[in-house]
């Protein structure tokens, strides 16, 4: 109980708007002790999801569960989370505290400078991508790998329950995007890759954000045998495959498409979609708060042009306070 009602300050606290959580909200510790004893007595049954699109910019399903499931997500995922999080690799950025894009971009640089011993050598970097990832994820596998760290057959019955409450490719596969639970899941999920590049190809230069990742050397023969090695071990042990479209070995200096910048020696640029679609968005929300995440974001690159025109656009249309 402790745990739900903490859980329920998290969940409430961005969400103090939505219907649906003020409907919950009403009968809130019945719902509560509800929840609670179906769990305690084993009566726990995850229910359905409303699906609906968007578009950021490819397109995305979303399938967003009841507010209860919501609440037990959250609730298992504030005491999962710090326990998973000491084993995952430090080079794995995704839906992990402290970590995210930039802290990966940076790691990106300062590996690409050992790689190049200042840009005194050819840095070269395999660009990867796991195709349809989510909807990849093999049921009996996550739960297996959850299995092999947390042996307790309490908690399992409760995970079969959340990871069996979708599917998508098939009846056994696949967590959808909008779970709190299957952000975790799915680090588990690549764990092992994550585990085989670092331990067992030894791999120093790695780096992964969600299902994309890169590797960095100066030896495009060490990279090509690092690229059959993954993806064999993706197919044998995880049942997933690479994006045959995404597969990019490239050198630095030639620019190198990563979490929505181009990263070349000695800058990197945004994406010209990236920018595209973040001045298109600007435009139709000029308040200040928007302005300035805008603004905080660009930062983190060479984009004086760019900054210059955000902030005319700002201050001839914007809401501002005089």
């Amino acid at each position: 109980m402790e745990n739900l009602l903490a859980a329920w300050e998290e969940f409430f606290a961005g969400k103090r708007k939505k219907p649906d959580v003020l409907k919950f909200k009403e009968d809130l510790l019945i719902n509560i002790r509800l929840l609670h004893n179906d769990l305690v007595a084993h009566r726990y049954e995850h229910g359905s999801y409303y699906h609906f699109v968007v578009k950021d910019p490819k397109r995305r399903d979303i399938h967003k569960a009841s507010v209860r499931d919501r609440l037990l997500h959250h609730a298992i995922h504030r005491k999962l989370y710090p326990l998973f999080d000491r084993i995952f690799v430090a080079d794995s950025f995704s839906c992990r505290i402290g970590k995210g894009t930039h802290n990966a971009m940076n790691r990106f640089r300062v590996m690409h400078r050992n790689v190049s011993q200042n840009n005194t050598k050819t840095c070269r970097v395999l660009k990867l991508d796991i195709r349809k990832f989510f909807a990849s994820i093999d049921h009996d596998i996550l739960l297996s790998l959850l299995y092999n760290w947390i042996p307790d057959l309490e908690l399992m019955w409760l995970f079969e329950r959340i990871i069996s409450s979708f599917s998508a490719l098939d009846s056994q596969r696949g967590l959808p995007l909008g779970n709190l639970t299957s952000q975790l899941f799915a680090n588990v999920y690549l764990h092992e890759l994550d585990a085989f590049v670092k331990y067992q190809l030894r791999a120093k230069n790695y780096i992964r954000y969600a299902d994309d990742f890169v590797l960095l050397s100066s030896s495009q023969e060490e990279l090509k045998k690092y690229l059959d090695a993954i993806r064999t071990v993706l197919a044998d042990q995880l049942r997933l495959t690479l994006h045959p479209k995404k597969i990019e070995l490239r050198t630095i200096s030639s620019g190198v498409d990563f979490l929505g910048w181009i990263h070349f020696p000695s800058h990197r640029i945004l994406r010209t979609s990236t920018k595209n679609r973040m001045i298109r968005r600007h435009r139709t929300d000029l308040s200040e708060h928007v302005h300035f995440s805008y603004l905080g974001m660009v930062g983190h690159g060479n984009t004086h042009e760019l900054q210059i025109a955000l902030a005319n656009e700002y201050w001839l249309f914007g809401e501002k306070d005089f």
